[in-house]
């Protein structure tokens, strides 16, 4: 009976393991996909709005599945409210600032930038909340800024428009600070809620923001597109969106935040390959050596037991 539950357990861990490892590729893939897009007739907004609608749907039954697969909750005024504010900060304008930053770096580079978060996350806690900076977190900062840092220097070298690059590194750092915040804000409800309700109703609140923006500022005339953005937008939405957030929420329940963070960290090393393979964008040794320094910050803050820490590092999420 021991023997059948020990295996039954191992199982458990690798069906979890396998959620994040799909899940962090479906993450990765997103940089590609709107790299693939933006070679269309096709701007920011209209992307974005474009992968907005093809994921609200998604995002409704989410939220009805996950209230019939939980204890409900009763929301008040303010919780509602926070949702909104959440929804406009953590998957609108994020995701906004994001989607621009692309037009000007690659992939690699800003999926990155990007899992900078959670040292920002630590920064924030440190400003706002009052957590206390310690040496292990100063190491962290050093060797994720220190990799960028590096990449950006490499880039630099490559030549090109040295201004576009630094615009477009800014856009997707901002990026990274707004969905920071938005971790950071959210951490109440997401105990409240959990993790899938909570995901569900700030991107509904977001899907919801973003399409009254291209209403307003483009019109429905402007959804009409070459149909490969329409393919893309609906890969990007299904595969690089919704499907990894659940796979996510399943290896977090089975597995733990802390292994789920372990595996994650393969994100930005599947967003250089798939980059690679798919847009021809190259892998050179200073790149790699810079991503090891970025992911050697990020673990030293995610992966830490919290009861050998005696403080809250920032939970992992994909995005």
């Amino acid at each position: 009976m021991t023997v059948r539950a020990g295996a039954a357990g191992a199982r458990h861990a690798y069906v979890g393991v396998a959620c994040v490892l799909i899940a962090t590729i479906g993450f990765s893939g997103k940089a590609v996909i709107v790299k693939l897009a933006y070679q269309y007739p096709v701007d920011v907004m209209t992307l974005l709005a474009l992968r907005m609608m093809c994921a609200l749907p998604f995002f409704v039954a989410m939220a009805m599945w996950s209230g019939f697969s939980g204890v409900e909750k009763k929301l008040s005024r303010n919780d509602w409210l926070a949702i909104i504010g959440l929804g406009f900060i953590g998957y609108y304008l994020s995701s906004y600032l994001d989607f621009a930053g692309l037009q000007y770096v690659s992939a690699g580079l800003a999926r990155l930038i990007l899992y900078l978060y959670p040292t920002l996350v630590l920064i924030l806690s440190a400003l706002f909340l009052g957590q206390a900076i310690r040496k292990r977190h100063m190491l962290s900062l050093a060797l994720s800024y220190g990799g960028i840092v590096l990449v950006f220097y490499e880039q630099m070298g490559l030549g090109g428009n040295h201004q576009a690059l630094l615009l477009g590194g800014s856009l997707v750092f901002a990026s990274a600070a707004t969905y920071a915040i938005y971790l950071l804000a959210g951490s109440r409800l997401v105990l409240k809620l959990g993790s899938m309700r909570f995901t569900a109703y700030t991107s509904i609140a977001a899907c919801v923001f973003v399409i009254a923006h291209f209403m307003i500022t483009h019109g429905p005339s402007a959804l009409a597109v070459p149909h490969q953005v329409y393919w893309l937008t609906l890969l990007m939405a299904v595969f690089s969106t919704v499907l990894p957030l659940w796979l996510m929420a399943e290896a977090l329940r089975r597995i733990g935040a802390n292994q789920a963070a372990l595996v994650a960290c393969f994100g930005p090393i599947s967003t250089f390959v798939l980059a690679h393979i798919f847009l021809g964008e190259p892998i050179g040794a200073v790149q790699l050596i810079g991503a090891v320094l970025v992911l050697a910050g990020v673990m030293i803050i995610s992966v830490r037991p919290q009861a050998a820490s005696g403080d809250r590092g920032p939970q992992r999420r994909g995005r």
